[in-house]
């Protein structure tokens, strides 16, 4: 026997085994259909009986294993299915031959058969026979469950028989030597007569027996036989038959202490009635016999508590057992299937007890069985098989560790056809085993699991993916490489795998869509925040003067914060909320807004980072992208990201988006660590109109004299004498798009010396209805229009009404600049304030 059965378990035992297998032409997927409702039939209640029999059903099965049926006797095939089409008389014969021939495989096993005919009607249809079922079709077929279980039924009688016909003590009669397939070369010219001979006749005959009641719902005198068959076959030193008993003894003990199987919850077995109320009365002595005969003849496992208990080992001993038995097979070397097969069973059964730490023992010595020359798809087997054990047993690691293998042995170069997708698949199987999670969500705070094989993991689904075909699973897989662990990356790693990615992204640039992989697996988006990393965001104000200022007095001005209520703990939670969430200024609509961020370049190399702009929502907004070239490991560098709002109302900023190493990212700032921010939200009010201010006199350095930050700061210089007056021109420009409403203009004369001596104020009031100057001034297309306003110095605040239309500039003449006998230098500032909607400049 060369090839494992790794999905074995501890009640395997209990089970008879029934081959379903195709029998000429038939359709793959309706085979299977009517296998899966054959498999459905897992365990019988035999009639007049109070036993269950448990059937275990392969659609493939090696006669070479049907030889060690004598050895144990679940592994014995004793019932065969044959399903097959035939769709006319013709037909038949064949069919009814090539049936045959499937019989003779395993004719020296097999107690009964049936043929599963579909598509056959007519005459040879109509006929009653025993072991063949005629159906019309494949859909046409529904007492396929019947026909199992008295199938089923027939092979219990045979069992039955077989056990008692065995169990019976024949004096006189020679015991045969049960042998296994490699023994019997080595019993030839043995002394028949002996008594060492005999002992060992008797021990493996009584486990035989054991094994029978076992499997016919015994389970009482399975005990029985297997602690005699392990006193017999210790006493001639037979070790591989007295494993066999052992473990045939453990077996039968776990049935008795787990019900419910080891073999999982997919393939757990459900305790029969009989079985529950097995279940509550095993810590009850004094059950009452039940009658040795039932109505057909058949006698039931009449065993008692006090027996049971005392024959079947505890938990503990179970597992000392089978070390026992594992110990004896490894004593052979043509016994290693069974051996791997032992330690399998073993470890289910501590799984079930929480005993991880024996388990992974026995696990590490299956690892170590050398099973011959085993095939890629064996290996493959294997190691998968190797890790859903210590999956089971909670070693996570270990198991992705084993999957790992089994990925790699997918694409062995001994393999002509490189199984490469089935490697892709078992590598995203072995991930959350290294702690590695396909989202960059994932990784925040301390990094879990060893980075240095993280690393080779996502190297190799990259490598997979790039085989596979998919170069945008290839570019996602290497961008979220070089994203979460940029900082386990040496400068040469990362020298490399940023030129590989550009190589990748050359072919298929990547973005920011998710991946939806064939099983349904999807790869979330991985935006490069660290490339570079974004430290600190500020949003600007926007310049002096072009920054809006509330108008005082309007009607409404307070609105939003009045309440009929002194306080309100309500309203002022609220206000709260909103400060921490609102900048203090606005934007207005049109203008260009300014948003800073402080970023440093992690790369050993110059970065360059293309079509950075800003993420936006609210308003309509134009990002307007910018290109920019960061120092290798630059430190902190100012990166200022400018965009104008398209309409009015609150924007919020979520973040900023880049493109590098030809990948696009969509980086959000609530996904950025230890990013410093005052806030992200800022109202943007309705455009207003924007006005130039030039004058007739030549610029000068700006003045010494500190201004208010309302102020715009630009100054013009003129000599003058004591007495002398001259004439100064000031234009007054729209260069706006909007019309102004309203427009306020202030004067005021300071000394060197601080002293104030002089101040005017100028409202010019403008109604969008004229169209003229109230003077009589008419404007003459782009023509500036003259408006003078004499005597500027100690006269009152005169008013003038004042149209200023798009484009047309207006001067104002302020005569009679006379310097009077003041000591030092004489500063004039003109400052003035025009309004739009509540809002003024």
């Amino acid at each position: 026997m060369s090839v494992p059965d790794y999905m074995q378990c501890a009640e395997d035992h209990q089970t008879v085994l029934v081959v379903v297998q195709p029998v000429g032409i038939v359709p793959e997927d309706q085979f299977f259909k009517i296998y899966k409702r054959i498999a459905s039939v897992s365990q019988v209640n035999i009639r007049d009986s109070n036993r269950l029999l448990y059937i275990r059903y392969r659609h493939h099965y090696l006669p070479e294993n049907n030889e060690w049926g004598d050895f144990q006797t679940h592994r014995k095939v004793v019932g065969l299915i044959a399903i097959t089409t035939c769709n006319s008389a013709k037909e038949w014969p064949q069919t009814a031959e090539r049936f045959h021939g499937q019989k003779e495989v395993y004719s020296s096993t097999l107690y009964d058969s049936r043929l599963l005919a579909f598509g056959l009607q007519g005459e040879i249809a109509e006929q009653q026979r025993t072991d063949v079922a005629f159906y019309p079709s494949f859909d046409n077929c529904s007492d396929v469950e019947k026909r199992v279980e008295d199938f089923v039924e027939s092979i219990f009688i045979v069992l039955e028989s077989k056990r008692l016909d065995r169990a019976t003590d024949k004096s006189g009669d020679k015991i045969p030597l049960l042998c296994v397939p490699f023994e019997k070369k080595d019993f030839v010219g043995l002394d028949t007569d002996s008594r060492h001979y005999k002992k060992r006749c008797q021990g493996r005959m009584r486990k035989h027996v054991g094994d029978l009641c076992l499997q016919a719902g015994m389970l009482q005198d399975a005990l029985v036989h297997y602690h005699m068959a392990v006193e017999l076959l210790r006493g001639v030193n037979d070790f591989l038959w007295l494993g066999a008993a052992l473990e045939g003894l453990c077996s039968a003990s776990v049935i008795f202490h787990y019900p419910g199987g080891t073999a999982g919850k997919a393939a757990g077995r459900k305790p029969s009635i009989s079985q529950a109320a097995d279940t509550g009365k095993r810590h009850r002595p004094g059950i009452e016999h039940l009658s040795a005969l039932t109505a057909n003849g058949i006698s039931a496992d009449t065993s008692t508590e006090i027996g049971r208990t005392k024959n079947c080992l505890s938990p503990e001993d179970i597992i000392e057992k089978y070390k026992e038995a594992i110990s004896y097979y490894g004593k052979y070397k043509n016994a290693g299937v069974i051996e791997l097969e032992a330690c399998v069973k073993a470890v289910r059964v501590l799984a079930i007890q929480k005993r991880a730490r024996e388990a992974s023992e026995f696990l590490q010595n299956a690892v170590y069985i050398n099973l011959g020359q085993l095939s890629e798809e064996e290996k493959i087997q294997r190691y998968s098989i190797l890790s859903e054990l210590y999956e089971l047993i909670g070693f996570h690691r270990k198991s992705a560790f084993f999957k790992r293998v089994a990925a790699m042995q997918c694409v062995a170069p001994t393999i002509p056809e490189p199984g490469w997708k089935a490697c892709y698949k078992l590598l995203l199987e072995t991930l959350p085993g290294y702690s590695l999670s396909l989202d960059p969500k994932d990784f925040k705070g301390t990094h879990r699991g060893w980075a240095a094989v993280q690393m080779r993991l996502l190297h190799e689904l990259v490598y997979a993916s790039r085989r596979m075909g998919n170069p945008a699973l290839s570019v996602r897989h290497l961008s979220f490489l070089l994203q979460t662990m940029l900082d386990f990356l040496s400068d040469q790693e990362k020298k490399e795998v940023t030129q590989s990615l550009e190589n990748y992204t050359s072919k298929c640039p990547g973005g920011m869509e998710v991946i939806t992989l064939p099983d349904g697996l999807k790869l979330p988006p991985v935006p490069f925040t660290k490339l570079p990393i974004v430290r600190s965001v500020k949003l600007l104000n926007l310049p002096v003067s072009l920054r809006p200022h509330k108008v005082k007095g309007l009607l409404g001005q307070n609105m939003s914060s009045a309440s009929p209520f002194i306080y309100s703990p309500i309203l002022l939670h609220n206000r709260n909320d909103e400060r921490c969430k609102k900048i203090d200024f606005q934007w207005v609509q049109g203008d260009v807004c300014e948003v800073q961020l402080m970023v440093y370049n992690p790369m050993p190399y110059e970065l360059r980072v293309e079509n950075m702009g800003l993420l936006t929502s609210g308003v309509e907004f134009e990002s307007l992208p910018a290109a920019l070239s960061l120092p290798a490991e630059s430190g902190l560098y100012p990166v200022t990201l400018v965009g104008v709002p398209r309409t009015a109302g609150n924007i919020t900023v979520n973040g900023y988006h880049t493109s590098v190493f030809g990948v696009t990212s969509d980086c959000l700032l609530e996904g950025l660590p230890n990013v410093k921010s005052s806030g992200c939200l800022v109202e943007v009010i309705p455009s207003l109109p924007r006005l130039q201010l030039s004058t007739s006199l030549p610029r000068s350095t700006p003045t010494a004299q500190p201004m208010s930050k309302e102020e715009l700061s630009s100054s013009v210089s003129v000599q003058l004498f004591n007495g002398e007056t001259q004439q100064l021109t000031i234009t007054l420009e729209n260069i706006g798009t909007d019309e102004i409403e309203s427009l306020e203009l202030t004067s005021k004369t300071v000394t060197t010396k601080g002293k104030i001596v002089y101040r005017a104020a100028y409202r010019l009031i403008s109604k969008l209805s004229q169209h003229a100057l109230l003077h009589g001034s008419g404007s003459s297309g782009g023509d500036a229009t003259p408006l003078t306003l004499c005597h500027l110095l100690w006269y009152s605040s005169p008013q003038a009404s004042l149209q200023l239309q798009e484009r047309t500039p207006v001067q104002l003449i302020l005569c009679n600049l006379r310097q009077e006998s003041f000591e030092g230098r004489v500063f004039v500032s003109l400052c003035f304030t025009l309004s739009q909607g509540g809002y003024c400049y």
